[in-house]
C-alpha cells in the first residue's frame, strides 16, 4: 500500500505560506478579452452588493469613460479624492496611494490595473500600488484585459498589429487571490460599440476598422479563455498538492508516455506526440531509473537521453525519477501532476509469462483512476534483447554482459566466508555463524547492487547447509527443522540485500542533487557579490568546469544588440564563432552542438536570458558532450544561464545608476556655471552697449570711427542675446520656469514674433499662410514668440539674403501642426536630431554666429507645452520645422462671461 501520510515538511511550508497570506489582502481582478465587455460594470456591481451587506467599500479611482450605465454605479459609494500631480505644467489626476493607505478599507476599487501613473508618483505602475496596498492587508479589486499580460503582449501585437505598452508582470496575475472571466460575444461587443456605449462615435468607428474587427476580438476572447483555464489548472494542482494522496480528477485530458532504455522507446514517444497533438493536449515523458536499470552500459544510458531530448523537442515536460518500484513511481507521479491517461509500450515479437505481471497490468492494478493505453513496438534486436531491457517497461531485464564481474565477485566473498566459518564450526555458535553469512550477503547489496545480493543470498544458505549442517560437507539433511532454518536465513538474506541495495540507490540519487545544490548554492552567492562582468565569468567558469568538465566564456551584448567578444579570463574554448552567438543572442535560443541550429559546431551557445532583455550569451566547450544532454543536466544548465543573466542585468544596472549619477552631476554643475557666467557677463555688456551708444551720439558727423562703434555695439548686442540664451536654457532644464497659459490665437503669437525681428528680416521676406478657422491654443504667449523667434533668426543665418522664408499651420481632430520653411542649404544628413541637442550647430565648419543654443530652447519650451519639434530637409531644398501642438477644448463664451462675472 503507498504512503498516505503527508510529508512534515510540506506542512510546515503550509502553514507559514497560510499564516502569511492571512496577513495580506486579497486581489481579485475582473479579466476580460477587451475594453468593452463590462469588467468595471461587473465591479461595482459586485462591489454594491457587499456594500449592502454592510461591508466598508472605497472607490479608489474609477474610469467609467463617459458611460451612462457605469456612472450611474458609483452613485453612492465612498469615493477616494484623487491626488494632482505636476507633470510639465499640467495637472494630472492619479490615484492616491497614501490615501487610501491612511484611510484603510476593508475594501478599494482600483480601476484598470496595467495604468501607468504620472511621473513623479511613487510607482511608476498602478500594480505596485496594489500590491503596497495588499502588504497593509487591504482587500483590492481591479480590472484588466488580456492584452496587458506581459507573456500574451507579442502575441496580440501579432495578432492585432497595435502594440499595448501598459503590461502587468504574469506573476501578479497568477498570485491572484480571484480572477473573475467577463466575457461577452464579439457581435454583441461591436453592437455595444456601433450604440455608442463604449467609446464615442468617432472614436467607435476608427477602433472597429483598427483594434475592434471581429477577427481580432474572436482570437483575444479564445486567449482571455484559455489564459483563465490554465490558471484554474494551476490551482487545482496547487489545491492537490495540499492533499496526501487523491485520485486523478479528469478535469483536462492529459497523457504520460514512460520510457525504457531500448531504441523502440523512439517510436512510443513519437506515437505519444502525434497523439497530443490531436487532442491538443499537454503531455509529460518520464524515464525511472529503478536500481536495476543503473547497471545499464553507456551506449543505452546515452540513448535514453537522447528519447527524452526528443520527447523535449516535441514538447513534452520530461523528467528523470528514481524509484525502486516502477509502477508505483508511475502512478505517483500521475497523481501529482493530475494525468489521467497513461502511455505505455507492448512488444509484438516477446513471449509473456502468465506468472510474471506487465508493467501495464502493475500500473492499472496501483492506479485505478488512471487509464491505460499499449502502444504496439516491434521486437527488437536480438543483441538488444541480451544487452538492455525491453521498450515495454516490463520488470524483467535479461542480465548485462558487464554485470557478471559483480556476480563472481559476489560467489567470491561468500566462498570467502565459507572457508572461514569451515574451521570455526566447533568454536562459533550456529546462530553467529548464520549472522556472519547475512553479513556477507550485506556487504555484497553494498558492493555489488541487488543481483548479486539475491545470488549471494542463495549461497550463503547453500555455503551454511553444506559446512554447518549435519550431516556435513553434503547437502542432506538430517533434522527437518534446518529447513525452516534455511527458509527463513534466505528470506532475511533477500530482504536484507533488497533494502540495503534500495539504500545505497537513494543515498547516490540524494547524494547527486545534494551536490547539484551546494553548486549553484555557492555559485548564487558568489554572483551576489560580484561587481563586474568580469568577475561574473570567472564565477561561471569554475561552477562549469566542476559540474560538465567543460571550458565556458562569457559573450556580453552592447547597446546595439552587438555581441561583443569574450570576456577575458584564462582558458577560453577555442574556435568561438561570433556569427553563431550572435544568432543565439538576436533569437534567444540555443545554437551549436547537440542542438537543431549549427549542430556540426563543438562549441554550445546558450542565451543569457535576463527579465528585461537578453544579456549576452554563454560558450561552452564540453569534454564530454554526453554530460549535456539529459534533461536533469540540461535544466541544471538553463538555471546557471539564469542566475549569470541576472547578475549581468544586475550589474549593468549597476554601472547604469552609477554613469546616470555622474552625468547628473555634471548637469548641475554645468548648469550652475552656465548660470553664474552668463550673470557675470550681462553686467559689462550692458555697460558696454551703454559706452557705444553714449560715443555714438557724442560723435561728429563724418567721424571716421562711426562704422567701428555701430560694430561695437552690434557685437555687444550679440554676445547680450547668447548670455540669454544661456540664462534661459539653465532655467528651463532647473525647472524654475513656469509657464503663464493663456488661450491664444496662433496669428497673434506670428505677429508677435515678426514684430520682434523687425531689425534683423527684411520686408517682405516672410510668407505668411494661415487658414482662417485654427482654433486658439493654451500656451505661454511670451516663450513661444522665443520659438518662433529663434526659428526665424536660424532661416536668417542660413540662408541666402532676401530668400523666401514661409510660415504655415494646418489644424486635425486632436493636433495643430505649425511649420517654418526656407530655401536655404538644408539639414545635416543623419543629424536632423541631433541639432536639437545642446550646443550643436547644423554647420560646424561655416563661420556663422552662434553657439548651438537656439534649437535646445525651442525644443525644452515646446515639450513643456506637451507638443513635439523636429526638423527635415525639403525634397525641393531647404530645411522645415514642424511643430506639433495639442489643439485641446478652449472655453465657450458662456463660461467665459460666467467666469467674469465671478
Amino acid at each position: 500500500m503507498p504512503d498516505t501520510r503527508p510529508d512534515p515538511d510540506q506542512l510546515l511550508a503550509r502553514l507559514k505560506q497560510e499564516q502569511a497570506q492571512a496577513q495580506r489582502g486579497k486581489l481579485k481582478i475582473f479579466f476580460g478579452a477587451s475594453a468593452g465587455v463590462g469588467k468595471t460594470y461587473a465591479m461595482l456591481s459586485a462591489a454594491r452588493s457587499l456594500k449592502q451587506q454592510g461591508m466598508g467599500v472605497l472607490i479608489g479611482v474609477i474610469e467609467t469613460h463617459g458611460r451612462a450605465e457605469t456612472e450611474a454605479l458609483v452613485e453612492g459609494l465612498d469615493r477616494l479624492p484623487l491626488k494632482e500631480v505636476l507633470h510639465k505644467d499640467r495637472t494630472l489626476k492619479e490615484f492616491d496611494l497614501d490615501g487610501a493607505l491612511k484611510r484603510k478599507p476593508q475594501l478599494i476599487l482600483v480601476d484598470e490595473l496595467a495604468h501607468s501613473n504620472a511621473p513623479g508618483s511613487r510607482h511608476p505602475k498602478r500594480w505596485q500600488d496594489v500590491e503596497e496596498l495588499l502588504d497593509a492587508g487591504i482587500d483590492v479589486w481591479s480590472t484588466m484585459n488580456v492584452q496587458h499580460l506581459e507573456s500574451l503582449n507579442d502575441v496580440v501585437t501579432g495578432i492585432t498589429g497595435i502594440r499595448v505598452w501598459e503590461t502587468v508582470p504574469d506573476r501578479v496575475f497568477d498570485e491572484t487571490d480571484e480572477v473573475v472571466i467577463v466575457d461577452l460575444p464579439p457581435d454583441e461587443l461591436l453592437k455595444r460599440l456601433k450604440e455608442g456605449k463604449v467609446y464615442l462615435p468617432q472614436q467607435a468607428e476608427r477602433a472597429v476598422r483598427n483594434f475592434f474587427r471581429k477577427g481580432n476580438l474572436i482570437a483575444l476572447r479564445e486567449l482571455a479563455l484559455r489564459r483563465t483555464a490554465d490558471r484554474v489548472d494551476d490551482e487545482m494542482l496547487q489545491y492537490r498538492s495540499t492533499l496526501s494522496t487523491t485520485p486523478v480528477w479528469q478535469t483536462r485530458e492529459s497523457l504520460l508516455v514512460c520510457i525504457g532504455p531500448g531504441e523502440r522507446s523512439e517510436k512510443l514517444v513519437r506515437g505519444a506526440a502525434r497523439m497530443a497533438a490531436q487532442l491538443d493536449v499537454p503531455w509529460h515523458c518520464i524515464y525511472v531509473e529503478t536500481p536495476k536499470l543503473q547497471r545499464l552500459p553507456d551506449a543505452a544510458r546515452h540513448r535514453t537521453l537522447r528519447v527524452l531530448k526528443l520527447a523535449q523537442d516535441a514538447g513534452a515536460t520530461t523528467a528523470t525519477l528514481a524509484g525502486h518500484a516502477m509502477a508505483r513511481t508511475i502512478v505517483k507521479y500521475a497523481h501529482e501532476h493530475n494525468l489521467s491517461r497513461v502511455l505505455l509500450g507492448r512488444s509484438t515479437g516477446r513471449k509473456t509469462h502468465p506468472w510474471r505481471a506487465t508493467l501495464a497490468d502493475a500500473v492499472g492494478a496501483l492506479g485505478h483512476d488512471l487509464d491505460v493505453i499499449q502502444i504496439a513496438l516491434p521486437a527488437s534486436q536480438r543483441d538488444e534483447r541480451k544487452s538492455a531491457p525491453a521498450n515495454d517497461n516490463t520488470e524483467g531485464t535479461a542480465m548485462l554482459p558487464k554485470a557478471w564481474r559483480a556476480y563472481l565477485w559476489s560467489a567470491a566473498v561468500c566462498g570467502l566466508v565459507a572457508c572461514l566459518m569451515a574451521p570455526l564450526h566447533s568454536v562459533l555458535d550456529t546462530a553467529n555463524i548464520v549472522m556472519l553469512f547475512l553479513l556477507a550477503v550485506v556487504y555484497v547489496a553494498v558492493r555489488f547492487g541487488r543481483g548479486p545480493a539475491v545470488m549471494a543470498a542463495f549461497l550463503s544458505v547453500g555455503a551454511f547447509d553444506f559446512f554447518h549442517v549435519a550431516p556435513r560437507f553434503a547437502f542432506s539433511v538430517s533434522d527437518a527443522q534446518y529447513l525452516l532454518t534455511f527458509a527463513v536465513m534466505l528470506v532475511v538474506a533477500l530482504v536484507i540485500g533488497q533494502l540495503t541495495a534500495g539504500l545505497k540507490f537513494q543515498a547516490r540519487v540524494a547524494t547527486l542533487r545534494e551536490e547539484r545544490v551546494s553548486a549553484l548554492y555557492k555559485m548564487s552567492r558568489d554572483l551576489s557579490g560580484a561587481l563586474m562582468a568580469e568577475q561574473i565569468a570567472e564565477i561561471a567558469a569554475r561552477f562549469l568546469r566542476s559540474e560538465f568538465e567543460a571550458r565556458s566564456a562569457i559573450m556580453v551584448s552592447d547597446l546595439q544588440a552587438r555581441v561583443m567578444p569574450a570576456l577575458p579570463q584564462p582558458d577560453l574554448p577555442v574556435g568561438i564563432d561570433t556569427g553563431i552567438a550572435q544568432w543565439a543572442f538576436d533569437h534567444a535560443e540555443t545554437a551549436g552542438h547537440g542542438t537543431d541550429t549549427l549542430p556540426g559546431s563543438p562549441l554550445l551557445y546558450v542565451p543569457l536570458k535576463a527579465p528585461m532583455r537578453v544579456r549576452g550569451v554563454l560558450v561552452l566547450e564540453p569534454r564530454n558532450p554526453k554530460r549535456l544532454i539529459g534533461p536533469e543536466q540540461r535544466r541544471l544548465l538553463d538555471t546557471c544561464a539564469s542566475l549569470l543573466a541576472i547578475s549581468l542585468e544586475r550589474v549593468h544596472y549597476v554601472e547604469v545608476a552609477q554613469s546616470t549619477t555622474v552625468q547628473m552631476e555634471s548637469e548641475r554643475l554645468r548648469h550652475s556655471l552656465l548660470a553664474a557666467i552668463s550673470h557675470d557677463l550681462r553686467t559689462p555688456l550692458a555697460a558696454l552697449v551703454g559706452m557705444a551708444d553714449t560715443l555714438a551720439l557724442s560723435r561728429q558727423p563724418n567721424d571716421p570711427q562711426g562704422e567701428m562703434l555701430v560694430s561695437i555695439r552690434e557685437s555687444a548686442l550679440r554676445m547680450n542675446a547668447q548670455v540669454n540664451n544661456l540664462l534661459d536654457m539653465a532655467r528651463l532644464q532647473s525647472g524654475q520656469v513656469h509657464l503663464n497659459l493663456q488661450w491664444q490665437a496662433l496669428e497673434e503669437i506670428v505677429g508677435g514674433a515678426l514684430r520682434a525681428m523687425t531689425g534683423t528680416l527684411e520686408p517682405g521676406r516672410v510668407r505668411v499662410v494661415l487658414p482662417e478657422d485654427l482654433p486658439l491654443l493654451h500656451l505661454d504667449a511670451v516663450l513661444f514668440e522665443r520659438v518662433l523667434c529663434n526659428l526665424l533668426e536660424n532661416a536668417v543665418k542660413y540662408t541666402p539674403t532676401n530668400s523666401p522664408i514661409e510660415i504655415g499651420a494646418s489644424a486635425s481632430s486632436d493636433r495643430v501642426r505649425l511649420t517654418i520653411s526656407d530655401q536655404g542649404p538644408g539639414l545635416p544628413k543623419g543629424r536632423e536630431a541631433a541639432i536639437f541637442e545642446m550646443f550643436e550647430r547644423g554647420h560646424k565648419e561655416g563661420t556663422t554666429p552662434g553657439v548651438g543654443l537656439g534649437l535646445a530652447i525651442c525644443r525644452a519650451i515646446v515639450e513643456a507645452h506637451s507638443g513635439t519639434i523636429h526638423g527635415k530637409t525639403r525634397p525641393q531644398g531647404g530645411a522645415q520645422f514642424t511643430i506639433e501642438l495639442p489643439r485641446g477644448t478652449p472655453p465657450s463664451i458662456d463660461d467665459i462671461e460666467d467666469v467674469a462675472a465671478s
